[in-house]
């Protein structure tokens, strides 16, 4: 009888190998989710944030509405109808009222200043009533920060009243067109701005007020 071969140490590892690498497999594996879920969050974060607009600025320039003239004081109720100021004795005819100029306002129009809540903001606000009857906030000269979600919110909170309250009882007019510039948001029909306060400049994402400006004379 021939004596046994002795076993080669080559074939010995070879069949050792699988699993002496199970472990080493499923090291990758979980590195390899762990770094899947890292880029996923990364991705939301970022989003969810949107860093970058802190560096890139958003910038309109508006020309005002055609024929708009100016409504004094900024917190009167926005009328239906722009009507000749003074009085006509009874039975006397009427004197006739030139009408306003249909010229934009110009950017020192007197109007209200935007103060500084959770951001830098200057600027100031004007509410306007176009030829066509229709009426608007502009911003004039408006600087502020960039950021993600920004809103124009009309409220009936104080521009020094709690932050909480901007979004309380308030008129959404849209996103914000920039964050640097002249700008006009249209105001719903029928809206009685007497019954608001000011106009904040809100990111409703993370529910901070950037900058507000009063409605009120």
């Amino acid at each position: 009888m021939s004596p046994m071969a002795p076993k080669s140490p080559m074939s010995e590892t070879s069949q050792m190998s699988p699993t002496a690498d199970a472990p080493r497999r499923r090291r990758r594996r979980i590195v390899g989710g762990v770094a899947l879920v890292v880029i996923i969050a990364g991705v939301y974060v970022a989003n969810l944030f949107q860093p970058w607009k802190l560096w890139f600025d958003e910038r309109v320039d508006q020309a005002a509405p055609v024929g708009a003239v100016v409504v004094a004081p900024v917190g009167a109720t926005v009328p239906s109808t722009v009507t000749p100021s003074g009085a006509t004795p009874s039975g006397a005819a009427p004197t006739p009222t030139p009408a306003p100029a249909a010229t934009p306002a110009p950017a020192a129009a007197p109007g209200s200043a935007f103060v500084s809540l959770d951001h830098t903001t200057s600027g100031s606000l004007v509410v306007l009533r176009g030829a066509d009857g229709r009426s608007y906030l502009r911003f004039e000269g408006l600087n502020t920060d960039n950021g993600p979600d920004l809103k124009v919110y009309v409220s009936t909170n104080t521009v020094d009243g709690p932050e909480g309250a901007f979004d309380d009882d308030f008129v959404n007019l849209g996103g914000l067109q920039g964050n640097i510039g002249n700008q006009n948001y249209e105001l719903p029909a029928g809206l009685d701005l007497a019954r608001f306060r000011s106009v904040v400049i809100w990111c409703d994402r993370f529910n901070s007020a950037f900058g507000a400006a009063p409605l009120t004379a």
